[in-house]
């Protein structure tokens, strides 16, 4: 069975107008964790050839905001594999950030570096086999 630990998959994602939830175009924390679902039902699938299932999070950081107009980077890495359990860290990192003005409404730029928004870990589990 070939190595699964470090096996590495990455989503970017434009973040819509109609994810907004709060003042000033924030979109709730909720928002990400769906995306690390999403990065985590990839990687199994690359190490599994399953969906897997999400058990559980074990940590969860917000640490920067995410706002209605951004492009997300979510990074998810298999760090421990047992024999039906995968734990993966996550990260989502906003690389480009929209900068509306009155006369370019869509005027946006990308960071370097991009701002660290959202780390976790979590538990997927796999059928034996």
């Amino acid at each position: 069975m070939r190595e699964l630990v470090g096996t590495r998959v990455v989503h970017r994602r434009y973040v819509a107008h109609d994810h907004a939830h709060y003042a000033g175009d924030l979109v709730d924390g909720a928002y990400g964790l769906g995306l690390f679902g999403d990065a985590a039902t990839e990687l199994c699938i690359h190490t599994d050839g399953d969906e897997g299932l999400f058990a559980s999070y074990s940590d969860v950081q917000f640490v920067a905001p995410v706002r209605a107009g951004d492009v997300v980077e979510v990074v998810a890495v298999l760090v421990r594999a047992g024999t039906r359990s995968r734990d993966i860290e996550f990260t989502l990192t906003v690389v480009a950030r929209g900068r509306a003005s009155v006369d370019r409404p869509g005027r946006a730029e990308l960071l370097e570096p991009g701002i660290l928004a959202t780390t976790a870990r979590g538990t997927v589990v796999v059928p034996s086999g």
